[in-house]
């Protein structure tokens, strides 16, 4: 079998950044093999897919020692719209990906930019979207879609290029169980094509019968290198002592009945409201809520497959989403939009929309009173980051982002908290230590936490509010 990818004693360091750093890294991956390239966060999983792309050193600076070959070709000396054709990327953020407007175009945006001819174009998009079953999603605005919706686009628009290798970075953080066996779906899609596939990622149990090989980093460097039998094969202790994710979690809170219910012992004071909760994207009615109460003090997990509402209910409760209809009503007392705006702060999925100061400190200290400094510290060591107090939070990985926001959250003193998909790429011991920051606060603070990660409700939440098609 020949090589796909070669990496030859490869040293690589970001600017100011120790974390994500490789050290002598050798590997070699071979043509039609699907790899699984698991460790802690800040082990070099993604600097490794950046490698295989281009996006290192082309994109990303550094300094880079060390060879890399992707079929045959030399990283640094093939231009970045050359390896465009040879390797398709799917990022942990779709959205990151996206070019267009409307799915549709988005699909054949790759191949337009290959300069295939129009007829070779709907040719390739038309077998894709049959291939993949997604003819509900043609002709749809990007920014009405779901994350497991623009997982999908994100993945077909890669595919329709034909590439030999494709590279996937946390393809699950933002996919609910359903979504996620569409998405191995595909991937058994491409092997059975011939591809190679390197995917980087947290959540193991879905990629069990689908990896040929598993390579486990450790700061920096291969640790261990598996077959995909052998690595499946591990106790769950050796697992745990690797920083690495169960395969599954105890329960499938999707399959609770829909609705709202406790999960836990839990000592009602009181409760948020909602009356006549309506929102429509255009004709699309997204929302239709007649009453609802939410226990205050509770920390509420919201679950639903991707495209039920869940993201849009949020953002019409932190009074965040215009021309919603509705009214909230909070210890008794009727709140307006910008009333809830005020009572609230959100976490979004892409966290990047609201980190805005030039260090994590700084960041963190934004909504808080001024001497709170020592509490924001804490709370930073907490989450298990107060080494990058002084970092710049855009220079951070995902789930290091992920976390910032959520210690901005947590200073700015409000009383209701928002979570949208708080854990999406975190490793084993940033979501224990996530889960159990947010299962202790309660009482003053009502936490609702949007997310498909079971282990994380298992741990933290005691309610659970179910949402499919825009209804509880």
């Amino acid at each position: 079998m020949s090589i796909a990818a070669r990496l030859k004693d490869i040293s690589f360091s970001y600017p100011n950044n120790s974390e994500g750093a490789l050290n002598g890294l050798s590997l070699e991956i071979r043509q039609g093999e699907c790899v699984l390239l698991c460790g802690a966060s800040g082990c070099g999983k993604t600097t490794v897919t950046r490698l295989l792309n281009g996006l290192i050193p082309h994109y990303y600076e550094g300094d880079l020692s060390g060879e890399v070959t992707v079929f045959g070709k030399d990283i640094r000396s093939t231009a970045i719209e050359e390896l465009a054709g040879i390797v398709g990327s799917v990022f942990q953020n779709p959205r990151s990906q996206f070019f267009c407007v409307d799915t549709t175009a988005e699909l054949a945006f790759g191949c337009e930019n290959m300069g295939l001819a129009e007829d070779e174009i709907r040719s390739r998009v038309d077998k894709t979207v049959r291939d993949m079953k997604i003819e509900k999603l043609l002709d749809r605005s990007i920014f009405n879609l779901s994350g497991g919706e623009k997982q999908k686009i994100a993945c077909a628009g890669v595919s329709a290029m034909l590439p030999e290798l494709i590279v996937l970075d946390e393809p699950t953080s933002n996919l609910d169980l359903d979504a996620i066996d569409g998405l191995r779906e595909i991937i058994a899609g491409w092997k059975a094509q011939g591809r190679t596939i390197v995917i980087a990622e947290h959540r193991l149990g879905w990629l069990e019968g689908l990896c040929d090989r598993v390579i486990y980093l450790e700061k920096g460097s291969l640790s261990c290198d598996f077959s995909g039998g052998e690595f499946f094969s591990l106790d769950t202790e050796m697992f745990s002592g690797m920083g690495l994710r169960a395969f599954a979690a105890k329960q499938n809170f999707l399959e609770s009945e829909t609705g709202i219910s406790a999960i836990k012992p839990f000592e009602n004071s009181g409760s948020i409201t909602l009356d006549t909760f309506v929102y429509s994207y255009g004709r699309h009615k997204a929302l239709d809520i007649k009453r609802l109460e939410i226990p205050a003090g509770s920390v509420t997990a919201v679950v639903g497959h991707n495209g039920a509402g869940k993201s849009t209910f949020t953002r019409c409760l932190c009074g965040l989403q215009k021309g919603f209809k509705g009214r909230v009503t909070v210890g008794g007392k009727a709140c307006r939009p910008k009333d809830m705006m005020r009572l609230s702060y959100m976490v979004m999925q892409d966290v990047n929309r609201q980190l805005f100061a030039e260090s994590v400190l700084e960041e963190v200290m934004l909504g808080a009173d001024d001497g709170a400094e020592n509490e924001a510290i804490e709370l930073l060591e907490r989450l298990g980051i107060p080494e990058l107090k002084e970092r710049h939070p855009m220079s951070l990985s995902g789930g290091q982002k992920q976390r910032v926001a959520i210690a901005s959250a947590l200073m700015a003193g409000k009383r209701l908290l928002v979570f949208d998909e708080p854990t999406s790429g975190l490793d084993l011991k940033s979501m224990e230590c996530t889960a159990e920051l947010l299962g202790s606060l309660g009482k003053d603070i009502t936490v609702l936490i949007v997310t498909h990660d079971m282990e994380l409700i298992d741990r933290c939440c005691t309610h659970i509010l179910h949402i499919e098609n825009g209804r509880i």
